[in-house]
């Protein structure tokens, strides 16, 4: 288990995404009946509920995609929770991008534990007929999460090029 601020920021991130991702998808359900759309700016952004039995962009596996997505799932928390208890103390781009991707990726599993529909997806982006795949707050946190997490990635290997001096010289 970490220690001080990095361990807070990790929990805190992924603690804040899940809690929004289950009050956001709670709510919709609760207030929208499904394939209703409601426009929120003009067609370009709406809020349609629908209900994503595989994974990003409707990849399915067949009759066992939800236990198999969930076990994917559980296990990139595993894996993100322990790259960040190992990551540097100082690096809060790091522990902010994992802490994004875990709770993303908890929010997503808790759908799949508590329904055999899928995962709720209510967000609707595009012009026209021309739509992103519909998503949730969660995806988001895994979206944002892996961007950050590539910066602090590139940041990383940036630091220890300079470094280490030039052997080629």
């Amino acid at each position: 288990m970490p220690s001080g601020a990095r361990g807070r920021r990790y929990v805190g991130v992924a603690a804040l995404v899940l809690v929004v991702d289950l009050v956001t998808k709670l709510a919709i359900e609760a207030s929208f009946p499904r394939g209703r759309v409601l426009p929120l700016v003009g067609d370009f952004l709406q809020f349609r509920l629908v209900y994503n039995p595989g994974a990003a962009f409707g990849l399915h596996l067949g009759p066992w995609s939800r236990w198999i997505f969930l076990v994917i799932a559980l296990v990139a928390v595993v894996v993100l929770t322990r790259m960040a208890w190992s990551s540097a103390p100082g690096d809060w781009l790091r522990q902010v991008a994992l802490g994004l991707v875990a709770g993303g990726a908890a929010g997503n599993l808790v759908d799949r534990i508590r329904s055999t529909s899928g995962v709720v997806d209510f967000i609707d982006v595009g012009v026209g007929t021309l739509r992103w795949p519909t998503f949730n707050v969660a995806d988001m946190g895994v979206s944002v999460g892996a961007v950050a997490l590539a910066l602090s990635l590139w940041a990383e290997d940036a630091r220890h090029r300079s470094a280490t001096p030039d052997s080629s010289s």
